[in-house]
């Protein structure tokens, strides 16, 4: 059975952005494509938490590679899945750990 997904403040925040950023500075074309992918990547999530890695920053969160720009982390609860954030790969790394706390 699926878990219901849900988005921290932060991943909600950055998705907003990024969304925003695909459509101003590419095509909307380009946020479709995105969010296509997002979409799929979820569905996966939800029917199967432990399909992608935990990452090696920190215990207890999965990393899953939307695009090779874009990361999503997420923890897996006992009710949901909850993601954390979503990490453009451009970033330094230092930042994301930051966000993993």
């Amino acid at each position: 059975m699926a878990k219901k997904v849900s988005l921290s403040k932060r991943a909600s925040i950055k998705l907003d952005k990024l969304l925003f950023r695909l459509q101003e500075e590419w095509s909307v074309e380009v946020k479709k494509e995105f969010v296509g992918k997002l979409d799929r990547a979820i569905e996966i999530i939800s029917a199967n938490p432990d399909a992608f890695p935990i990452s090696n920053l920190q215990k207890g969160i999965h990393k899953c590679v939307v695009t090779k720009q874009t990361t999503i982390y997420y923890r897996v609860k006992s009710a949901e899945i909850q993601i954390i954030t979503l990490f453009e790969t451009r970033q330094s790394p230092k930042k994301l750990k930051k966000e993993l706390k």
